[in-house]
């Protein structure tokens, strides 16, 4: 499991670490990892006569950027700083001179030239995008088909929320110190980091365990997923129903459905109008026409896919077993309602769906990804699945960390890719998972499937990806 902590976690613990050790060392240590990355991006037959630009800011990470652009020159790279702040880092910049690196009188010359920029130009305490000033340089940079590597983090993003404010110089990677950060996990700001990877520089033991943000792996969602004992049957392994489809969208029922029945549960119950295209397309399934409360004894529900203006979802809320809400089912949905639930509830909006819940644009559930799903966690008091380029799943009440999902493509924004994700959500959730654990297993097999489905570069339609689910299982447990 990858873990991500705040700022002022990592600053704490860095502390600590510093009164430990001579001075100087952390930086080093950052710088040594720092240059191995480049040696890596370069190739290390092509670090020798390599042009390499520092672009230099003020704080630490400017430091750690002329550290190791001195480990670089002393391989035979021709090394140039470009400082950007009101001062540099004094130990790094004699380091550099030391090694027969140069500071640039004029920035632009040596970026139209480079092969390697390093961006250190702010640290993770920047915020609002860059300073004016760095802009062009910025720019340039970025234009001249050098590779940027980011020094801990994007200039200009926000480090604790994935937020981007302003202009910010894209990377090509990212080499980080430490531990993770927010920031670099949660987009939009994800999308500006480019590959990235963790230095480690001797924090492991002084960060506290429960983090801001989780990454799971596939042995974390491997211990989740249910196994059948030698004396399981189909009602043993849990019943889902399925409230969803309606006369004018019956492939959202057999969406949802499909997802269902490929999620560990012993048996779907489907229930409403769209019987007959279900059965059409799966036999197995157990169908009612409703209402919900009379359709036989489920583990967990699943409501809203393709609903429409069609009952069902009040009467579903109304049980006392977890109920996994999305699409129409989310629409006027009361938050008193919920929190007077006593077994748990799973909310899987997209960023319009969030939005309306919460009474805001759109695009300030985008642009703020991890406040909008602890906020809806916190307010209706029900696990959130925030579905979109970032999958976000925040426990009930807005409380432990929040996990954000590693798998998927982009070509999961396709119609009905929901509709599966609920139904398999839903199947978890009646297989006895917790729903934090339903939502997270759930999402990382979704999108696990989906790359198989598209093989990482072809359009799929959403039935696709639940064809790919029982492979994509396979790979987690295998």
């Amino acid at each position: 499991m990858r873990t991500a902590y705040r700022v002022e976690t990592v600053r704490a613990a860095e502390a600590e670490l510093m009164s430990r050790l001579p001075e100087g060392t952390l930086m080093r240590r950052a710088a040594a990892g720092l240059a191995a990355a480049c040696f890596s991006l370069l190739g290390r037959g092509r670090v020798y006569g390599a042009r390499v630009v520092l672009l230099v800011g003020s704080g630490d990470n400017g430091g750690d950027a002329l550290y190791a652009g001195a480990r670089l020159a002393r391989r035979g790279a021709g090394v140039t700083a470009v400082l950007l702040g009101s001062r540099a880092h004094a130990g790094g910049l004699a380091a550099l001179r030391a090694a027969g690196g140069r500071v640039a009188e004029d920035p632009f010359e040596p970026l139209a030239a480079a092969d390697l920029v390093l961006d250190g130009i702010t640290g993770i305490g920047g915020h609002g995008g860059l300073r004016p000033d760095a802009v062009p340089v910025a720019r340039a940079a970025r234009g001249s088909g050098a590779v940027v590597v980011a020094v801990d983090l994007p200039s200009g993003v926000d480090a604790d929320t994935g937020e981007v404010a302003g202009e910010v110089l894209r990377a090509d990677a990212t080499v980080t110190f430490g531990a993770y950060k927010p920031g670099l996990l949660i987009d939009p700001a994800r999308e500006y980091a480019g590959a990235v990877r963790l230095v480690g520089i001797g924090l492991e033991d002084l960060l506290p365990s429960v983090p801001e943000l989780q990454a799971l792996q596939h042995e974390d969602v491997a211990r989740m997923l249910p196994v059948p004992a030698a004396e399981s049957d189909k009602y043993r392994r849990g019943v889902v129903g399925v409230v969803a489809g309606s006369r004018r969208y019956p492939g959202a029922a057999v969406l949802a459905v499909a997802g269902a029945l490929h999620g560990g549960a012993g048996a779907v119950r489907y229930v409403g109008p769209a019987g007959e295209a279900v059965i059409a397309r799966f036999p197995e399934t157990l169908v009612h026409a409703g209402p919900p409360a009379k359709a036989g004894r489920v583990q967990a529900w699943v409501v809203g896919p393709g609903l429409g203006d069609a009952p069902g979802v009040d009467d579903v809320l109304a049980s006392d077993v977890p109920v996994a809400v999305d699409a129409d089912g989310l629409r006027g949905l009361s938050a008193e309602l919920v929190r007077a639930r006593t077994a748990p509830t799973l909310l899987t909006p997209h960023a319009g769906e969030a939005a309306a819940l919460l009474g805001v644009a759109r695009e300030a559930v985008e642009a703020r990804r991890l406040a909008a799903v602890r906020e809806l966690a916190t307010r209706f008091g029900a696990t959130v699945l925030l579905k979109g380029s970032t999958t976000l799943v925040a426990e009930a009440g807005g409380r432990g960390p929040v996990r954000v999902n590693p798998t998927g493509t982009s070509w999961l924004a396709t119609a009905g890719s929901g509709d599966v994700l609920s139904g398999l959500a839903g199947s978890l959730l009646a297989a006895g998972l917790p729903a934090i654990d339903a939502a997270s297993a759930a999402a990382y097999l979704h999108g696990l499937a989906a790359r198989r489905a598209s093989g990482g570069a072809s359009p799929i339609a959403a039935g696709e990806v639940a064809s790919a689910l029982s492979d994509a299982w396979r790979d987690v447990t295998s």
